[in-house]
Order: C-alpha cells, then sequence, then structure tokens
C-alpha cells in the first residue's frame, strides 16, 4: 500500500515539473530515404515542387551555378534549366504560389551585411524548358537592421526560409548572433515588382542548441494554417497566426532523431513532407519522406 501511494505522489511530482510551455511531442514516424540526390547537387538549398507535383525543382547556394534543376519522383536528374538574366549570388530557398509560379529566395546573408537582398519569380511552367527568366524581381531591406553588419550579438537578418501566402511572401530568418538563444524573426514582404521594407510581424524562439533550432528551409501546407520550419535535427511546426501577425504563433517542435546539415522543405501533401540534406564525406546527400500525424 505504501509503495502503491509512493508511486502515485512520484507521478504527480513528475506531471508538476513538467513544463507548460514545452511544445515537443513524439512520434513514432521516422525520416525514410526516398533517393539519393545526383552528384552534382552536392549543396542543395531549397526544394519546391511542379504544379502537377511530377517535377521536384532544386536549387544551390552561394558559389553554384545560377540554375534550377529538375528530378522525377526516383530522383533522377532530367532538366538544367539555366536562368539567363540573374547570377546565384545565395539562392537559398524555394516556394511556389497556389497558382504553380516559382519564387526562389536570394536572401543568403551569412555576414548580416547585404543590401541587395532579392526574390526572384521565375518563369517556370512548362517542364521541356531548358531555360528560363526572371520575370519580377522583389527586392527588400529589413525593418530595424541599421547596421550592415550589425553588432555579433545581433546577427539575426540572415535568411534561409520563406513562404508565400494571400499575395505577400514570409521570411524567417537564421540566427547568427554570438550567444545564440533560439530566436528567430519574421517579416512580411508583398510578392510585387519593386523595392520595399520588409516588415517586422514577429518575433519567436525555438528550444534549444544551434542544431536543434536554427532555421534553414519553410513550406505551408495548402490549406495556409500550418507553417513548417525546418532545422538540421528538427522540425519546428507553426500553427495560430495571422497574416499580419505571428506574435501569438504556437511552435510544435518535433524531432527527426536525424543529424545531418538539412537545408530544404516542401509538402507533397498536408500530411507529408520531403526533405533534402548536403552531402558530406560519410552522409547525407538525400532526399527523405516524413509523415506528419
Amino acid at each position: 500500500m505504501k509503495m502503491n501511494i509512493f508511486c502515485a505522489v512520484a507521478s504527480l511530482l513528475l506531471i508538476g515539473c513538467n513544463p507548460k510551455t514545452s511544445s515537443e511531442q513524439p512520434t513514432d514516424d521516422t525520416l525514410k530515404v526516398e533517393f539519393s540526390l545526383p552528384k552534382k547537387l552536392k549543396e542543395v538549398s531549397g526544394i519546391t515542387l511542379s504544379k502537377d507535383k511530377n517535377t521536384i525543382w532544386a536549387i544551390e547556394d552561394q558559389g553554384n551555378k545560377n540554375v534550377i534543376y529538375g528530378l522525377d519522383q526516383k530522383g533522377n536528374l532530367t532538366h538544367d534549366v539555366l536562368v539567363e538574366n540573374t547570377e546565384n549570388r545565395d539562392w537559398e530557398d524555394m516556394t511556389t504560389d497556389p497558382e504553380g509560379n516559382i519564387y526562389i529566395g536570394d536572401f543568403g546573408n551569412n555576414e548580416n551585411d547585404r543590401r541587395d537582398l532579392a526574390i526572384l519569380k521565375v518563369d517556370l511552367k512548362d517542364a521541356s524548358q531548358s531555360s528560363t527568366k526572371v520575370v519580377q524581381t522583389t527586392k527588400f531591406h529589413y525593418e530595424g537592421q541599421a547596421e550592415f553588419p550589425p553588432k555579433k550579438s545581433n546577427w539575426l537578418y540572415d535568411c534561409e526560409a520563406f513562404v508565400e501566402m494571400d499575395g505577400n511572401f514570409y521570411l524567417f530568418t537564421k540566427n547568427r548572433s554570438k550567444g545564440f538563444d533560439g530566436t528567430f524573426l519574421v517579416f512580411q514582404v508583398p510578392n510585387k515588382e519593386g523595392d520595399f521594407e520588409a516588415k517586422l510581424i514577429g518575433k519567436l524562439k525555438l528550444q534549444g542548441g544551434y542544431s536543434d533550432a536554427a532555421i534553414t528551409s519553410a513550406t505551408i501546407n495548402s490549406t495556409k494554417d500550418k507553417i513548417v520550419l525546418l532545422n538540421h535535427k528538427n522540425i519546428q511546426i507553426l500553427s495560430g497566426f495571422s497574416p499580419n501577425d505571428f506574435s501569438k504563433t504556437k511552435i510544435q517542435k518535433i524531432s527527426l532523431n536525424h543529424n545531418t546539415q538539412k537545408e530544404a522543405i516542401v509538402f507533397l501533401d498536408d500530411k507529408t513532407l520531403l526533405i533534402a540534406d548536403e552531402k558530406d564525406k560519410k552522409a547525407g546527400g538525400n532526399v527523405y519522406r516524413f509523415n506528419l500525424k
């Protein structure tokens, strides 16, 4: 009897010590390799899908060609599409809108000192194209950034993740600050030709160290009520946001139980994610499938 009472008290104490703010949820799903990336795609930085979902489009980041690569669902390289009228300053993510238009985020900013940040809309609706052009350039600068670069304790102006929603882009910054604490900023930019100030609409924080909480890509579901952010070790599901205010966003952290340099994510459907990582000597260079509950 005494043992039963002790166990009951211990259980209550454990429940009481469990912080209400903890958002990590257990999952039985595992990260499954869908296919290995072609050898020429060693530094994949963004992926998205064609409107018919038959083609996976991929890009690489700084130091690589201004080319969009097309893959079939088995990972075979089917297209190299040259983007003629631009250069790859630091392409870090891709996204689409409901009409199937494709956008490239040329906003990699490791040193927090770039003044030529842009989102590029490309004319790429025919999978047989060998080249394309930028048909809209959305230039922007961040609200709140006055120094280029700012002090290293405030390096919050790199970005590797964005989505398009209802005529606006939403950017989720990558914290490179000295004394990393998981803080990131959410900015809104209109999906238009022009030069804009990116409006700060949220300042949030993720739990854990750099591999747990530095944001490398983003994707949004078809109903536009969930955004998934990618880290090297986790995904973070955002919900409860509104178009002009992310300050009350709820964050659910899901561990992938897998640690590689994951750089790209896209919804295959509203319950399935595709995730790509960079290749190193020992691991990576794959596209994975992850099923959400």
